[in-house]
């Protein structure tokens, strides 16, 4: 066959027996050469399997593209909050403090920052420089070399959800204050229809 199609072939298996049967398909396909259509809900599949994603939402196409290009350049909210595990941090621009750097040079018609979970890093300087974000802690689940963190943003509207996955030797405690930083140049600006917005 010049196309071999695919639905969800894997979601049936346990994870290890996944992981496995993800690499004999690798494998397969490099050494046929053939086009595979592979469908798929697990964004795990498809960022380790896929040359081009298409990313659908019901029954249009969202954006096309290679997995890098889907994780570091999403063209809107849904394909940002799809693409990465955990999903894609939302701040409303007007939960930041007046003044924050992560507010400033963003275009103009911004409404929303995307911070992807593993772009924060604990501000050991305690948000003195007025580059980090204050945030009160839910839950930390230790997954050994890192920790996924649970919270919200203190000072936000609504308590403005976060979550940061951080280096796993120090687990915070439920109720603690933590603050975070951003890596510099990882900060996604987004239009209010959802829309990303370049600089």
């Amino acid at each position: 066959p010049k196309i071999f199609l695919f639905d969800e072939p894997l979601s049936n298996l346990d994870a290890e027996l996944r992981v496995s049967m993800r690499s004999e398909l690798r494998d397969l396909h490099r050494r046929l050469g053939a086009t595979m259509i592979y469908v798929t809900h697990d964004q795990v599949e498809a960022m380790t399997l896929a040359d081009r994603i298409v990313v659908l939402r019901d029954g249009r196409i969202e954006q096309v593209g290679s997995p890098q290009t889907l994780y570091k350049e999403p063209v809107n909210t849904f394909v940002a909050g799809f693409i990465g595990s955990p999903r894609m941090n939302f701040i409303p621009v007007a939960a930041l403090p007046a003044g924050h750097v992560l507010g400033a040079n963003l275009p103009e018609a911004t409404h929303q920052i995307g911070i992807r979970p593993e772009h924060f890093a604990i501000d050991t300087g305690n948000g003195t420089d007025g580059q980090g974000l204050q945030i009160v802690v839910k839950t930390a689940e230790y997954m050994g070399s890192s920790s996924l963190l649970q919270g919200t943003l203190q000072n936000g509207p609504d308590g403005t959800a976060i979550e940061a996955l951080l280096d796993g030797a120090n687990l915070p405690e439920r109720g603690q204050t933590l603050w975070l930083r951003v890596a510099p140049g990882k900060v996604h600006a987004f239009a209010k229809d959802g829309i990303a917005l370049r600089a």
